[in-house]
């Protein structure tokens, strides 16, 4: 089988993505304030890699399943829950803006008691559902800063 450098780039850039919960026009933003270029399939290797290491300077972690700990989400991923959590209660859809409401609201949604213990994927099921929230609202646009 031949090893595929830039596909397997463009994979694990993919895979970041999910993992921080970016959606496409921040994913694009990324790429191009990184590459001047906006689709991963126009990077040359060394721009992929500096795509990545980007991602890495966002939270991503490059991990492998071995150890059979239950991957808990990045601090990227906690970040941009609180920050929509916090837009949504400065446009008023969201009557406290509290870490203790935002606990409660989690706990509602995945099961889980505080920010802090959840999953990379519950996490993930948490941002899509405030970003659809926000989109219902009218709050199209969400950045995410490092």
């Amino acid at each position: 089988m031949k090893f595929n450098k830039k596909a397997n780039l463009i994979k694990l850039i993919h895979v970041a993505k999910t993992k921080l919960g970016l959606d496409d026009d921040v994913y694009r933003d990324i790429l191009a304030s990184t590459t001047g270029k906006t689709s991963s399939k126009l990077l040359t290797p060394a721009q992929l890699e500096a795509v990545l290491d980007r991602l890495k300077q966002l939270g991503f972690e490059v991990e492998s399943n071995k150890t059979g700990v239950k991957n808990l989400a990045s601090d990227a991923q906690s970040k941009l829950i609180r920050h929509l959590w916090l837009q949504l209660y400065h446009a008023g859809q969201v009557k406290n803006g509290s870490e203790k409401a935002l606990a409660k609201f989690i706990e509602n949604r995945v099961k889980v008691s505080a920010l802090q213990f959840l999953s990379t994927e519950s996490a993930d099921m948490v941002i899509n559902h405030l970003r659809q929230w926000c989109k219902r609202c009218g709050i199209e646009r969400v950045t995410l800063e490092a």
